[in-house]
């Protein structure tokens, strides 16, 4: 049969199985096709719960192809295992570039990318189990295959099978597991998990945006944390937080309470002296000035923030409101992520306890940059079924377009 696998092979499959001899992987040395093969064509055939028109994916030729094929004829053999491989690689690619869930990417190098048809099937070779390989739709992220499965089983209602759907383009905005470490959070969910590959190295409960303040979902690359962190206010809050107290108690507020003014957001702002501050011109918005709080027990940043650079100022940090993180609905921040356990999430980062810093603002560089995904899943993976959350953000009926704020 490789001989006939040689003479068939097309120009973008030769590549691949010049590299293997031309070894069949969907035939088996008996002649029959292997189990994965058939799994292959039950997933074509059913591409329509992808969102995915069979036809365009050419399923009857598979099937007739293995109709055909006999044992002792490796013409119908090396046409049947030929039919497979470009099945596989259309799949593939079709669900690859099929439309996703809006997420702001820092950079293509984190988002899903359309394999060639030699490296799907590359990844295809290389798996311990092609059988395995197949069922969990090893080239999509993990959460994408048991939601898909959900679709085929009885139990779920109408609505449900809605709202699997929905979660479905949002994990195809997720690429699937590559090696090393990540971090994914889930907004709904209002939980952390920290992966090495497919490892799951730790987990922790995290607070998020609220409804009218939303946890955006993007992807970025967890850089450096910031030890001894200054909460710097966003303007927004200066009248409840600042300027209101100030006039009611006196400029001494600003001191007692652990802040500091400045003149502006630029890095190199003066600090000014609160006494010197015109506050009803404040009020009024006739002077513009910025505070921000100075690292402590109190500090609303906690011991540290963990920064991936992006313009909606979305970043992780410790909190002390520890009260929050009790709830079962943490959806109180300004869009930031607020840790459980901060100092856990650091050591895994740095594989090192985090710095002591007596000075303000320490830089910590972490040794490589760690991909974060943010994302938001009304219905996930849980055992052996599918756990539906509540959709706080109302983004399951539509997409919602909320002004996430920007803090600093």
């Amino acid at each position: 049969m490789r001989v006939e696998i040689g003479k068939r092979v097309s120009k973008d499959l030769r590549a691949f199985y010049a590299a293997r001899g031309n070894r069949p992987l969907w035939i088996g040395i008996d002649g029959r096709p292997q189990p994965a093969t058939t799994i292959l064509l039950r997933q074509l055939e059913t591409a329509d719960l992808d969102g995915l028109k069979p036809k365009t994916l050419r399923s009857g030729n598979l099937e007739d192809a293995l109709a055909n094929a006999r044992a002792n004829d490796v013409a119908s053999l090396a046409k049947a295992e030929l039919n497979a491989s470009r099945g596989y690689v259309r799949f593939v690619q079709a669900l690859r570039k099929a439309p996703h869930a809006p997420m702001i990417y820092e950079s293509d190098a984190l988002a899903p990318v359309v394999p060639t048809a030699g490296a799907a099937l590359q990844r295809a070779a290389a798996a311990k189990s092609l059988v395995g390989y197949l069922q969990d739709m090893g080239w999509m992220h993990p959460f994408y295959a048991p939601l898909r499965a959900a679709l085929g089983k009885p139990g779920y209602s109408a609505e449900q099978r809605r709202i699997v759907q929905v979660n479905m383009d949002r994990v195809r905005a997720l690429p699937p597991i590559a090696e090393g470490r990540w971090v994914l959070v889930d907004a709904a969910a209002a939980r952390l998990w920290m992966y090495d590959g497919s490892r799951l190295a730790g987990t922790m409960k995290v607070v998020v945006g609220k409804p009218e303040t939303q946890t955006p979902a993007m992807a970025g690359f967890l850089r450096y944390a910031i030890v001894n962190p200054y909460w710097n206010l966003p303007d927004d809050l200066m009248p409840s937080r600042i300027t209101e107290k100030v006039i009611a108690n006196g400029p001494g507020y600003i001191k007692s309470s652990g802040y500091q003014v400045l003149a502006s957001w630029e890095e190199d702002a003066s600090v000014l002296d609160p006494a010197a501050v015109d506050w009803q011109a404040v009020a009024a918005g006739q002077q513009v000035v910025r505070a921000r709080q100075l690292p402590g027990p109190a500090n609303f940043m906690g011991a540290v923030k963990f920064l991936f650079p992006n313009e909606q100022g979305i970043y992780l940090h410790d909190t002390p409101e520890r009260d929050l993180l009790a709830k079962d609905a943490r959806y109180f921040s300004n869009g930031c992520v607020r840790l459980e356990q901060a100092g856990k999430l650091g050591r895994w980062l740095l594989g090192k306890p985090l710095p002591r810093s007596k000075t303000p603002e320490k830089r910590v560089e972490l040794p490589v940059p760690v991909p974060i995904y943010i994302t938001y899943l009304t219905a996930a993976p849980g055992g052996t079924s599918i756990r539906f959350r509540p959709d706080a953000y109302g983004r399951d009926s539509a997409q919602s377009r909320v002004a996430v704020r920007q803090p600093r």
